[in-house]
């Protein structure tokens, strides 16, 4: 019987090491020398806190009663934990063992059923809540312990506050606080009946014997959660559900919109440590009239949509990219799906914007402080719990929380808010509407089909469903006319399509937003348009063809008063200007052909003009042979002295982190067993020569704890990065943390050696 992983490993066929590893891709990341590596890299911490992680609450509850059960010999059979989950049926109970073993984290026959190794680092260091036997706690309260007459007497005399205590303990964990042990109290009788032993200076702890005999009406393992709890969600019309989170689109479409015009006004600085400001995202939420959490969502969408972007120069500020200009030029529908995917994949938490850091920093819109690359994944699973619904389903948001904890307790803590944070943003964005997913926000989330891509790139991918025709249909159709009414104010009955909305933007100031926009025509918008280079007559014209009634007098006059006085004074731009008392000097240099591409034009008898700037027209006019000095605005010659030019800095590329595969193909899968089967042949052979390799890792850390002690050289095989087999002469130094450290006497260096990447070690005399 296999006793240890590696055994097991070793009786596995190719399917089950496939199911292996797709249910543990990490695994296969670098791809493991042999099995021996792949026992090793399945037992490290930090694989197998992976594979925890993804393990619902019942499955970890069983596998805490395989970690009770197989304390005394180390091993435990599939009857001694059927016998401890007494409250539920067998089968599930052997369905759970069979998922442990899938993953490796429990192995063995039915008959001796062992623990992987850093599964006890790992967990809590109490399995099931229980504690530890009294015989390892306390002489006294061993000896309670082994009387139940008497424990059974103490129990029954114990004060209600003191059994409150008792009854908090039983149910997990089982050590508890104490703040004044000395004093008269609850804890200090139970101290003195020896129903608690005192664990160390300020905690006690409940006797394991004691802790059963408190649970013997739910069992040994306390209560058992094999179903995951149902959300209480009422069921509200597709109809209703659909119009709300259209409406929602509508909106989030305005903003965004309006966010990357207001950034093309006034465009915000980026701050130096990244992001964008605190003042100016509350300039930005002013001027979109919504809150400023709303108002830094659309800032990290419209960024993952790359409608913004960071632009150089000399002050880096946030500006619209050109893409924007073609998203707006898209039907609403197809603009509404671009922000929502991009949502989707946002590996950031906008969620986090306003809290402030592990360094106690603020953290900003569009800063590094709020990437997160487990945010995908999590709103997704957020979002999944509403598909898994009726279509229509509200389930509260604490309903869902609940739901994702039992399915991934060890993630609930960080988990929690990303939940909450995920289902407003999907109700902000029109993702849900009345809490409900819509039906195009369920087809969002679903995605194309798997496929082996064609290797020509002849073939394309297939695709999944394109959520904006259902949407298109409950959007209202883009409007191409207004009404002009007498009071100088545009009704908009729609949304307007891209070209009106255009020409509004630039005749006339919005007054009142919303699905039905009402726009002012003034003084000063009429002369913004003038200004952009329309005419009087163009803008006589704009009016009566978007105007589905007749134009008003009013305006007809407004536009006609305001072109006759525009233009009235004209004002240009020079860069330089020439400056002399001397004015046959002047004629001279205007006359001088070979200063003609500084374009010298008199203003006045004694000044010239020129488009260059300063230092240009001095560098040309010394070439030629004249003398000019440089002055400021009040007259005073500026001294010049030579420019020292200093290199710009460069920073080395940040290089992303490598992500793990999600999922493993079939050729991949397939690929990976064939190079373990080839090394697993390799390392038997290896075995049958001279002193043999340790192959083991549980021998390979034995054999290097002694080295340490004796300062006897080793040869330490391990797999580098690359997945291949490499051996280095080393003299250990310490073992800790997973790691490795030992001395190459050689080039007198200090290696560091990850535990799970030894396959072997070996004595370098032997």
């Amino acid at each position: 019987m296999p006793t240890r992983l590696v055994d097991a490993l070793r009786e596995l066929s190719d399917a089950q090491l496939a199911a292996l590893l797709a249910a543990r891709p990490d695994l296969a990341v670098p791809v493991p020398a042999d099995l021996s590596a792949l026992s090793s890299r399945a037992q490290s911490r930090l694989s197998l806190a992976r594979a925890l992680e993804g393990l619902d609450r019942f499955t970890l509850e069983i596998l805490d009663a395989v970690r009770l059960a197989a304390e005394p010999t180390g091993a435990a059979t599939v009857g001694d934990i059927v016998a401890l989950a007494t409250s539920v049926p067998e089968g599930r109970v052997r369905d759970a063992l069979t998922r442990l073993r899938e993953l490796a984290i429990v192995y063995g026959p039915d008959t001796e059923l062992h623990v992987g190794h850093s599964v006890d680092e790992l967990c809590t260091p109490y399995p099931a809540g229980l504690g530890r036997p009294a015989a390892e706690l306390d002489p006294e309260v061993a000896a309670l312990a082994a009387d139940p007459g008497a424990l059974r007497r103490e129990l029954l005399a114990a004060p209600p506050a003191a059994r409150a205590v008792l009854d908090r303990l039983a149910a997990g964990p089982p050590v508890g606080t104490v703040r004044e042990p000395d004093s008269d109290g609850p804890v200090r009788w139970l101290l003195d009946h020896r129903l608690l032993a005192p664990d160390r200076i300020d905690t006690v702890q409940l006797p394991r014997e004691l802790g059963l005999v408190l649970r013997r009406e739910v069992g040994p393992l306390g209560e058992l959660h094999p179903d995951p709890p149902v959300p209480d969600a009422p069921v509200r019309s597709a109809a209703s559900v659909d119009s709300a989170g259209a409406g929602q689109v509508m909106e989030v479409l305005r903003l965004t919109a309006a966010l990357c015009d207001a950034l093309a006004d006034r465009p915000a600085p980026v701050l130096k440590s990244g992001g964008l400001g605190v003042r100016d995202l509350r300039r930005l939420a002013e001027s979109l009239a919504c809150g400023e959490g709303d108002c830094a969502l659309l800032l990290e969408v419209a960024a993952a949509a790359e409608l913004i972007t960071e632009a150089d120069g000399e002050v880096p500020a946030w500006l619209p990219t050109a893409g924007y200009d073609d998203w707006r030029s898209l039907p609403p529908a197809q603009r509404w799906v671009r922000l929502a995917c991009a949502w989707l994949e946002l590996a950031r938490q906008p969620g986090l914007i306003g809290t402030r850091d592990d360094k106690d920093k603020a953290i900003t819109p569009l800063s590094g402080g709020a990437a997160r690359l487990s945010a995908p994944a999590l709103r997704r699973a957020a979002l999944g719990v509403l598909t898994e619904l009726p279509a229509g389903a509200a389930p509260a948001v604490d309903d869902v929380v609940a739901l994702l904890s039992w399915r991934s307790p060890r993630r609930a803590g960080r988990a929690a808010d990303a939940t909450r944070w995920a289902l407003a943003e999907a109700a902000t964005l029109g993702v849900t509407g009345r809490g409900a997913l819509t039906g195009y926000g369920r087809e969002v989330l679903v995605e194309a089909p798997a496929g082996e891509p064609d290797p020509l790139g002849i073939e394309p991918m297939p695709a999944g469903p394109d959520p904006s025709v259902p949407l298109a249909e409950l959007l209202p159709a883009p409007v191409d006319t207004v009404l002009v009414q007498a009071d100088l104010t545009v009704v908009v009955p729609g949304p307007p399509e891209p070209a009106l909305a255009a020409e509004l933007a630039l005749v006339a100031d919005v007054e009142s937003a919303g699905q039905a926009a009402v726009y002012r025509v003034t003084t000063a918008s009429v002369r913004r348009a003038l200004d952009a280079g329309l005419t009087a007559a163009d803008l006589h014209t704009l009016f009566a063809r978007r105007s589905s009634t007749p134009v008003p007098q009013a305006l007809t006059y407004l536009v006609d008063d305001v072109a006759r006085r525009h233009g009235g004074l004209r004002v240009g731009a020079c860069s330089a200007y020439l400056r002399s008392e001397d004015t046959a000097l002047l004629a001279q240099l205007v006359a001088d052909r070979r200063l003609g591409l500084l374009a010298l034009r008199p203003v006045a008898p004694t000044v010239l003009i020129s488009p260059f700037q300063v230092h240009r027209l001095l560098e040309m006019l010394r070439d030629t042979g004249y003398a000019p000095v440089a002055e400021d605005a009040g007259g005073v010659v500026l001294a010049q002295r030579p420019d020292q030019p200093r290199a710009l800095a460069r920073t080395r590329p940040r290089v992303p982190p490598r992500e793990l595969p999600a999922q493993l193909s079939r050729d991949q899968l397939d690929q990976v067993i064939a190079a373990l089967r080839r090394g697993e042949r390799a390392a038997r052979a290896a075995n049958r020569a001279p002193n043999p390799d340790v192959r083991s890792t549980a021998d390979a850390i034995t054999v290097l704890r002694e080295a340490i002690t004796t300062r006897q050289r080793i040869w330490v095989g391990y797999v580098d990065a690359h997945g291949g087999n490499v051996s280095r002469l080393v003299r250990p130094v310490s073992i800790g943390a997973g790691y490795l450290r030992a001395a190459d006497d050689r080039t007198e260096t200090l290696h560091t050696f990850s535990l799970h990447r030894i396959v072997s070690a070996t004595p370098a005399e032997v």
